[in-house]
């Protein structure tokens, strides 16, 4: 029989390798320790659970510890293969899909106490679970089917390749939708406090179904341009959701990491909402998106002249160039153009050029997914600057290159305050005393809305494959 006093330090162990992991991935330079210290924590933690079922199934002479095994083998077999598979541009429908996992898990391990708590030690068979434990499962339950079934359109909606209503970017709106939510709401609530008082499976499986529903209602409203912040908030919940089921289970892990999980994305989602101008009360209570709501119905914008020309042309300006911003956006993700960047950078840095680049809080569909596109190019982090740091730099720089951005630099956000994204801080590139954008067409942002960025008398439009343009450039460079 392995030691509680044992198990009790290996979480604890585990637990500080979790809050080291946490600290580390707080900045690109200390993100793969992070991860390091993260992997270790979360392996002490399987292992150390695994001994201890292991123990228990020998000292009652139960049966079901091979499903464990198989469990462990099989949900790491096909984590593995997805991790090495899952391109960069794919990463934030992985991790929608991860938050879905975790907030079904919550709900299956919650109707499994109801229907054997003495299984699991917190009641005898035949009497009732402690009002306390009920209290923590109908919290668990009820968030974790939220996160599941919310997660699930958030990756469709990321994804971006179903037909499906729900599953597109545009918001799905209807006349009393909010009123609806609220109604839902308290009904599954009442029927939490019915389960919390009588134990009742009637009470439960409604509570769970409306959670369920509600999870749908909470994210369709959002357009495709608040991904990000949906993401980060998905987050949060799955977190919370873990560390309820860690309450009714009375395992310290689970309560630890769910709070670590839970706190850290409800912060970095009031972020989010601070870069997006948005309300992070709107965000949780899912009237988050009607802002976007007006701009993202996929309105075609007047035809209106722009000032195009060729990746040599492009290059001219760079190359003549004393300093450069680099700002990347999806476009750049989805062309897996960072590498092909990388050496045009390190090619203006060798001609004396000082290169930077700029990272908005939420470029990318996921929060850090440009940080991890440049590390993944072995960008050097010095060169790397967060919004607050460079804002004040462009209008005096030479050149500013936007790849693939788009939302993030509009200055429709500053100079239209009947702009759906007025108010939202953005990059100041449009100070720069020349623009190059780099785009596949003139299509507008994930946001539904024209960037009169690209109109300047100052911004010349690169058309094309980011991949390709930027290639070219490097080439006219040589």
């Amino acid at each position: 029989m392995i030691s509680l006093n044992l198990v009790t330090l290996l979480y604890l162990v585990a637990s500080v390798c979790f809050i080291q992991a946490l600290k580390g991935l707080s900045h690109p330079a200390t993100s793969r320790r992070g991860n390091a210290f993260g992997m270790v924590g979360m392996a002490i933690a399987v292992l150390t659970t695994g001994a201890l079922i292991y123990a228990l199934a020998r000292e009652s002479a139960a049966i079901g510890l091979g499903w464990v095994v198989l469990g462990l083998l099989v949900g790491g077999v096909i984590g593995t293969v997805m991790a090495k598979r899952v391109e960069m541009t794919k990463m934030p429908e992985l991790v929608a899909f991860m938050h879905s996992m975790i907030g079904l898990a919550a709900v299956a391990i919650a109707v499994a106490v109801v229907a054997e708590p003495q299984a699991f030690g917190i009641a005898e068979a035949g009497s009732l679970i402690p009002v306390g434990n009920r209290f923590e499962l109908f919290i668990g339950t009820f968030v974790g089917a939220i996160t599941f079934s919310g997660s699930v359109i958030a990756f469709g909606k990321l994804s971006g390749k179903y037909k499906f209503r729900l599953f597109q970017g545009a918001p799905v709106t209807f006349r009393g939708q909010h009123w609806l939510n609220l109604v839902l709401a308290l009904v599954m609530l009442g029927c939490g406090l019915w389960f919390m008082v009588t134990q009742s499976w009637t009470p439960f499986i409604i509570m769970t179904a409306l959670a369920f529903v509600l999870g749908v209602l909470i994210i369709i409203p959002i357009g495709g341009a608040d991904m990000p912040v949906v993401v980060s908030m998905l987050n949060s919940y799955s977190g919370w959701a873990a560390a309820g089921i860690g309450f009714s289970l009375n395992n310290p892990m689970l309560i630890i990491a769910g709070s670590l999980v839970g706190s850290s994305g409800a912060i970095l989602s009031y972020i989010m909402c601070r870069a997006m101008n948005r309300s992070f009360f709107n965000v949780i209570l899912g009237g988050f998106g009607g802002q976007a709501a007006a701009a993202s119905g996929g309105a075609q914008q007047a035809q209106r002249p722009v000032k195009s020309g060729s990746p040599d042309d492009a290059a001219f300006l760079l190359a003549n160039a004393e300093s450069v911003i680099i700002v990347p956006g999806y476009g750049l993700a989805v062309a897996r153009a960072q590498h092909a960047l990388k050496e045009l950078t390190d090619k203006l840095t060798a001609n004396g050029v000082t290169v930077k680049y700029a990272i908005h809080p939420v470029a990318g569909r996921m929060p850090g997914h440009m940080n991890v596109l440049l590390a993944e190019a072995e960008v050097s982090y010095e060169q790397v600057f967060e919004m607050d740091e460079i804002n004040g730099e462009f209008g005096q720089t030479d050149v500013v290159l936007v790849l693939g951005a788009n939302d993030v630099v509009n200055p429709a956000a500053k100079n239209d305050p009947a702009s759906p994204i007025a108010g939202m801080p953005i990059l100041e590139a449009y100070k720069a005393r020349n623009i190059i954008v780099n785009k596949r067409s003139m299509a507008a942002g994930y946001a539904g809305l024209d960037n009169e960025l690209f109109y300047m008398d100052r911004t010349l439009m690169v058309f094309g494959d980011a991949k390709k343009v930027v290639e070219d450039m490097g080439k006219a460079i040589d």
